[in-house]
């Protein structure tokens, strides 16, 4: 198979950039996978492919850029060229832009896949039906929320074009079936990026790091997090730092030099910027907690999944989505109500004075993370590409229900 991938891409800041790395990572290593056509996002950097492991040959194909208006005519050009068996969308509803008309051209591309005849399946990590707009930094204004709305449900149908429209919530599944009248959308979890060994659990010497990592400024805050740990350290005698690891979201430019500002006087804070790949393990491995001090949720969450690679305990929101996905993929760790400092406080607390409990949570954790690794999130993607291929050749209809009966056998 000559597979194709859209996706951002290291070193991109763009969206989904991580997981279309660890894609590329494990695609690689199957023996079913002849070459991997990377179709990605310019930047200035040359794309990390410095993989330990011998695998298939990968192609470069930077054809497009964040806001482009072109980019609809350049990605659909490369997959005419490059001529790949298959095609894997990597997307979320602002992949290829946070300005409307970008963003909304970018995902019409799997319903010209479908046209060209060409298999092809998209990841969809978020569900418009499921976006808080307002906390997701879309728009305040009820009318236009409406609007979007209306142009998220037409977007939908393009991606829905797609032979199959992957999801990594059992949730969204129903909800679009039920609400699109559809039968091509399948449950592919979110997958652990790595498995590496067994951590320790042993923290290193000097203060307990209380760590948040990702895109920040839209629906994740660090201001709850920071008052929460000054709310701690008032009535603890504990030397706690707190770590914000990561950069602005795109429609939030400027946040974190706010926050910085801000919160100036605030003893023992570090923001560390962009984490570049080689640095994550390392940032995990030091931090007593990852905390997640979200608003409101897109869908699933990378960041659970490298916490749980890594041991970490974590203080989650008690929100819909984070809470449907910790249960059914294993993970555990201490709620809290999403807009109340004390609660959150609370949370992080429980772990702090109590190693025992974080190191049963980092178990925990670790364990739910190994029994979903990359490799077998990516067997199922080739699996569901055989079976698109097959009903191609025979003419039969694609009946998920089936595959995925064969999948977990």
């Amino acid at each position: 198979m000559k597979l194709a991938i859209v996706t951002a891409y290291p070193p991109s800041k763009v969206t989904l950039t991580e997981y279309g790395y660890y894609l590329v990572k494990h695609f690689r290593l199957k023996e079913e996978v002849t070459e991997l056509i990377l179709i990605t996002d310019r930047t200035e950097a040359p794309k990390d492919l410095n993989f330990e492991e011998n695998g298939c040959k990968i192609t470069v194909k930077e054809c497009w850029s964040f806001n482009s208006y072109t980019n609809i005519f350049n990605i659909s050009k490369t997959i005419s060229k490059t001529r790949p068996d298959a095609v894997l969308f990597n997307l979320q509803f602002l992949k290829f832009g946070d300005k409307k008309v970008p963003a909304a051209l970018g995902l019409m591309l799997p319903f010209i896949c479908k046209v060209k005849g060409i298999p092809t399946i998209s990841l969809l990590h978020n569900i418009l039906e499921k976006v808080d707009l307002e906390n997701a930094g879309f728009t305040n204004n009820k009318v236009l929320q409406r609007i979007y709305n209306f142009i998220g449900t037409t977007l939908t149908r393009f991606v829905l074009a797609s032979d199959i429209l992957a999801v990594t919530i059992s949730k969204y599944v129903s909800i679009l079936e039920e609400k699109y009248k559809v039968k091509n959308v399948a449950l592919i979890p979110h997958g652990a990026f790595e498995t590496p060994p067994e951590p320790d659990y042993k923290l290193p010497a000097g203060p307990k790091q209380v760590m948040a990592f990702g895109k920040f400024g839209t629906y994740k805050k660090v201001e709850i997090l920071i008052e929460a740990v000054e709310e701690i350290r008032s009535r603890l005698n504990e030397d706690i730092e707190i770590v914000i690891a990561g950069t602005d979201s795109p429609n939030t430019p400027g946040y974190l030099d706010e926050m910085k500002e801000k919160y100036s006087h605030v003893p023992q804070i570090r923001f560390t910027g962009y984490v570049a790949e080689e640095d994550v393990p390392k940032l995990f491995g030091e931090s007593a907690v990852t905390v997640f001090p979200y608003t409101s949720t897109t869908g699933s969450s990378g960041v659970l999944h490298q916490a749980g690679s890594y041991g970490n305990a974590v203080v989650l929101p008690d929100l819909g989505d984070l809470s449907t996905l910790v249960e059914e993929e294993g993970y555990k760790g201490e709620f809290f109500d999403a807009h109340d400092t004390s609660s959150l406080a609370t949370a992080i607390e429980k772990i702090l004075i109590n190693d025992a409990y974080r190191i049963q949570l980092g178990k925990q954790n670790y364990k739910a993370a190994c029994s979903l690794p990359m490799s077998a999130i990516t067997q199922m993607y080739i699996d569901y590409f055989k079976a698109i291929q097959k009903s191609k050749e025979t003419g039969f209809n694609i009946d998920i229900s089936t595959i995925e009966k064969k999948l977990v056998h």
